[in-house]
């Protein structure tokens, strides 16, 4: 587990050049296994590559993987990257999509683009959502390595599309997991080699943000109901600060059997002007 030093160098990187490394956060046990359930569930599900040129034709990308197997689970509350994605964003995060990226032998590079730039915010703007990209192989210059241009967050446009630009590689060992501010310009990889290349996008936003995938949607309520407590307010069973997100004045977790969280912002109010006239009376 990271310490807290280790937790804060990790996100002033992310301020300062846009990304960081975690190098073997992910055990190799954890790697292994989530790489032979993305394969059992490939074949089980007839899964086949994606159906455009941006995501691939020769990449397999599976959405929502949290419904198809409880080892997923583990991704996006590991201890070793969910802490610095607080630490820059906030306790009251949310997923906003947790996808398969498995690159195929002959997938050509994939244009460099930032992913935040379909939201209408001025550039350069704060971290508004962090990708971490788990290394489930090698990550390599000839198997479709991440490609980066750092410091990119912070000029003042998004990328010409299709244009050709001086990336770095982002190289890393199976295990290590590279967290990024969404603004920074980047895109995948080549794959000339003759193995396939696997990868998860495990993607976070703002608790105020509306998530990239709709997981309270697309998650079976049954299932969302096993979730650790950490993991179902993750997928936006939560209220942000007490106020947004909030049915009828409750919090959306009792939906799933648990005790609220949060009171609402509103009974929070009135119970700091309480203790405060209690305390004046004492």
């Amino acid at each position: 587990m990271l310490t807290d030093v280790q937790v804060q160098a990790h996100a002033d990187r992310i301020r300062d050049d846009g990304f960081t490394v975690i190098e073997n956060a992910a055990s190799r046990e954890l790697v292994e296994g989530l790489k032979r359930a993305l394969e059992r569930i490939e074949r089980e599900h007839h899964l086949g590559p994606a159906k455009t040129s941006f995501e691939g034709f020769k990449t397999v990308r599976i959405n929502n993987l949290l419904t198809y197997d409880d080892l997923f689970w583990e991704v996006p509350l590991h201890e070793n990257v969910l802490p610095v994605v607080e630490r820059v964003l906030d306790k009251e995060c949310l997923l906003s999509s947790f996808c398969s990226l498995v690159l195929g032998p002959g997938q050509e590079a994939q244009p460099i683009h930032e992913d935040t730039q379909l939201i209408p915010l001025p550039r350069p703007h704060i971290p508004i959502t962090l990708n971490a990209i788990w290394a489930l192989s090698d990550f390599r210059n000839d198997n479709g390595a991440t490609r980066i241009l750092p410091g990119s967050h912070k000029f003042d446009s998004s990328p010409e599309y299709g244009k050709e630009y001086a990336a770095v590689t982002a190289t890393m060992p199976a295990g290590s997991v590279m967290l990024f501010d969404s603004a920074l310009w980047h895109g995948g990889g080549a794959n000339t080699s003759d193995a396939r290349r696997f990868a998860f996008s495990c993607a976070y936003c703002w608790g105020w943000m509306r998530q990239q995938e709709n997981l309270q949607l697309g998650i079976p309520r049954e299932t969302a109901e096993r979730f650790p407590r950490r993991l179902q307010e993750l997928c936006g069973y939560s209220v942000y600060k007490g106020q947004f997100g909030h049915i009828d004045n409750h919090d959306p977790i009792e939906l799933l059997g648990r005790e609220r969280g949060k009171r609402m912002v509103w009974e929070a109010t009135d119970a700091r002007k309480t203790r405060m006239g209690e305390a004046v009376k004492s």
